[in-house]
C-alpha cells in the first residue's frame, strides 16, 4: 500500500557535495507513524556516486599541481648555477729608485660597486737597478724585463694577452732624475714604451706618478688588503664593513717616504687631502710624500754629511756602519744625486773614491741622523713635524711596509711591540761587529746588511720626532710586509684604482630549464590548478543547493 508523504527540509545525510544530507520526519494526515513498521527506499544512489567521484579527482589534481609548482620554482632557483663571465688581468709594473717589481692582478670581470676585487697572483722582481739607473744607456733596459715578462705571459691565458692591461708607475727614481735631467727621463720612459709596444699585452703608458699618489695608492692597498672596504658576509656575498674605521699607512722607499691617514678633520686641512671613490663610498686621505727621505737617499746625505765634517777623504769613520766594515765608494755614488747636491765639497770629483769605517757606535750614530731632519723650520708647532710641512696629528692604527718592514725584520722584530723593545734592539744590533751580522740576518747582503743601523735610526726619528709617535702610540703602528699572498705596495692601490675605469661584465647564469620551457610548465600548471578550484567552487555551490531543495522521494511500503 502506497502512502503520500510530504518531505521537510532538515540535517542532511547520506547525500554527496558540501552537505551531509537531509532528515526526514513522516508526516501521515497529521498523524506520526509510529505504530507501523515501513522500509524506507532512496530513489537516488547512482547520483550520489557520480557527484563525489569528480570532486575527489579535482582535488587530487588541484593539490599535484601546487605540489609541481613549487617543486619546479624551487629547483630553478637552488639549482641554479652562476658563471663567471671570466677573470680580467691587469700588469703593473713597480717601477721604484733601487729595482722594478713586476705584479701580475686579477679580478672577476663583474665587480663590485664599480672596483675590481682584486688580487695578486704572480710577483717578479726584475734584475739590476731601477730604471732611473739606465739614464745613460736606456736600451738596455729590454733584456731585465724580458727575464719576468715571460713568465708573466706563462701565468696569463694566451688568448687574454691582448686584453691584459699593463701600467707602468714610476716613482721617486724617476721623479728626481726628470728634476735633475728632464730629457734623460724622457728617453728611459721611450725606451719603455718601445719595449711593451712588441709585447702581446695592451701597453696602457709608462708614467712617473707624484708622491701624494704613490701614498694614497699605498692607503688604498693597505686598507684594502686588511678588509676595510669589502668583507664576505654570512651569504658569502661582498658588503661595506659596518662602522669599521681605516688605518694609516706608512711607506717607506728608496728615494722618499709617504704618510697618508684619514684626519679627525679633513676640512682643515683640505688642500693636503685626496679624494678617492671606491666600491661605492668617497674617502678624504691627507697623504704627504717627502723626498730625499727615503732610505737610501737618506743615507746618502748621512754621507755627505759624514765627509763634510771629516778632515780626509782617506778614511772617514761612519758611526751607522758596523765595526769594522771597510769600503771605498765613488764621490759620485752619494753625491752625485739632487739630494746631496748642495752638500757637494767644492773639489768635487765623481770618479774620486772615498773610504769609509765603520765604528758601530748606536749614540754617535743618532746624533748624526737627527742632523738630516730640519726641526727648527716649524718652531715647535704641533701640526708641522719637520722640514715646514703642515701635517694633522696621527691617529689609529697605522701599517708600515716596504723599508720600513725590512728593517724591522732585520732587527728580529714583527708584527706591533713597544717603543722600548725597537730601542732595545736597535742599539743591540748597532753595537755588533760585522763578523757578527751573518749570523744575525736572516738573509745576508753587504749593501743592506751595512744599512740597517742607520735605517734603523733613521726609522726612530722620522716616527717619533718626525711623526710624533710616542710610547703610548708607538704599539699601533704594525710592521708587515704583505697580507695574504699579496705584497703591501702602492701598485695594488694603482690597480684598484684602475679598475673603476674598466667597463664590468654581467654575470652569466645557467638555469636547470630553460627559461621559455619553465614559464609553460608554471603557465600549464597553474591554470589546471585554478579549473580545478573553479570545478570544486561549482560542485560546493551545486550541494549547497541540493540542501536546501531536496528532492529526494520515498516509498513506504508497509510490512
Amino acid at each position: 500500500m502506497l502512502w503520500g508523504i510530504s518531505a521537510i527540509p532538515g540535517r542532511a545525510e547520506g547525500v554527496g557535495g558540501c552537505g551531509a544530507g537531509v532528515a526526514l520526519p513522516l508526516i501521515l494526515g497529521g498523524q506520526f507513524l509510529a505504530n507501523h513498521n515501513y522500509r524506507v527506499k532512496l530513489s537516488q544512489p547512482g547520483r550520489r556516486m557520480l557527484t563525489r567521484t569528480p570532486g575527489v579527482v579535482a582535488q587530487v589534481f588541484l593539490l599535484l599541481s601546487i605540489v609541481l609548482v613549487i617543486a619546479i620554482a624551487v629547483i630553478q632557483i637552488n639549482q641554479q648555477q652562476i658563471l663567471s663571465p671570466g677573470l680580467k688581468y691587469g700588469i703593473v709594473l713597480d717601477a721604484g729608485s733601487s729595482r722594478t717589481t713586476v705584479y701580475v692582478y686579477e679580478w672577476p670581470a663583474e665587480k663590485e660597486n664599480n672596483t675590481g676585487v682584486v688580487s695578486q697572483t704572480f710577483k717578479c722582481i726584475v734584475k739590476g737597478p731601477g730604471i732611473s739607473s739606465y739614464e745613460s744607456s736606456p736600451g738596455a733596459l729590454a733584456k731585465p724585463l724580458d727575464d719576468c715578462l715571460n713568465k708573466v705571459k706563462e701565468r696569463i691565458p694566451v688568448h687574454l694577452h691582448k686584453n691584459t692591461s699593463v701600467y707602468l708607475g714610476a716613482t721617486a727614481g724617476m721623479r728626481l732624475l726628470r728634476l735633475q735631467n728632464e730629457s734623460a727621463a724622457n728617453e728611459v720612459l721611450a725606451s719603455i714604451h718601445s719595449y711593451f709596444r712588441a709585447q702581446p699585452f695592451e701597453f696602457r703608458g709608462a708614467q712617473i706618478i707624484t708622491g701624494p699618489e704613490e701614498g694614497l695608492y699605498g692607503w688604498i692597498t693597505a686598507n684594502y688588503l686588511m678588509g676595510n672596504f669589502l668583507e664576505r658576509n654570512l651569504w658569502r656575498t661582498w658588503v661595506h664593513p659596518y662602522r669599521k674605521e681605516t688605518m694609516g699607512a706608512l711607506d717607506l722607499g728608496g728615494a722618499s717616504t709617504q704618510i697618508s691617514f684619514i684626519p679627525e678633520d679633513p676640512e682643515e686641512h683640505f688642500n693636503s687631502t685626496l679624494q678617492v671613490k671606491l666600491y661605492g663610498y668617497n674617502y678624504n686621505v691627507y697623504t704627504h710624500s717627502y723626498q730625499c727621505y727615503g732610505r737610501d737617499e737618506a743615507e746618502k746625505r748621512l754621507l755627505a754629511l759624514l765627509l763634510q765634517k771629516s778632515n780626509t777623504s782617506a778614511s772617514v769613520d761612519n758611526p751607522c756602519y758596523p765595526q769594522n766594515y771597510n769600503t771605498a765608494l765613488t764621490m759620485k755614488y752619494f753625491l752625485g744625486s739632487l739630494c746631496t747636491q748642495s752638500l757637494r765639497p767644492a773639489n768635487y770629483y765623481p770618479n774620486q773614491l772615498v773610504n769609509f769605517h765603520g765604528t758601530g757606535d748606536p749614540g754617535l750614530c743618532q746624533e748624526m741622523v737627527s742632523l738630516l731632519f730640519n726641526f727648527t723650520a716649524c718652531r715647535d708647532r704641533e701640526d708641522c713635524p719637520f722640514n715646514g710641512i703642515h701635517q694633522p696629528k696621527a691617529k689609529g692604527n697605522f701599517v708600515a711596509f716596504s723599508g720600513f718592514y725590512y728593517t724591522i725584520n732585520a732587527l728580529n722584530l714583527s708584527g706591533h711591540f713597544s717603543l722600548d723593545d725597537f730601542n732595545s734592539s736597535m742599539w743591540f744590533f748597532c753595537s755588533q761587529s760585522w763578523a757578527q751580522l751573518p749570523f744575525m740576518l736572516p738573509k745576508f747582503e753587504e749593501i743592506y746588511a751595512r744599512s740597517y743601523c742607520f735605517s734603523a735610526n733613521f726609522i726612530y726619528y722620522l716616527l717619533v720626532h718626525g711623526y710624533n709617535f710616542n710610547a703610548e702610540t708607538w704599539p699601533q703602528i704594525h710592521f708587515q710586509k704583505e697580507v695574504g699572498n699579496s705584497s703591501i705596495a702602492w701598485s695594488l692601490g694603482y690597480m684598484l684604482s684602475l679598475t673603476n675605469m674598466i667597463p664590468a661584465e654581467g654575470k652569466l647564469i645557467q638555469l636547470p630549464l630553460k627559461p621559455s620551457l619553465f614559464a609553460g610548465l608554471l603557465v600549464f600548471l597553474t591554470a589546471m590548478a585554478l579549473l580545478c578550484l573553479l570545478f570544486l567552487v561549482y560542485l560546493c555551490i551545486v550541494s549547497h543547493h541540493r540542501k536546501n531543495v531536496p528532492r529526494v522521494e520515498h516509498v513506504f511500503i508497509p510490512e
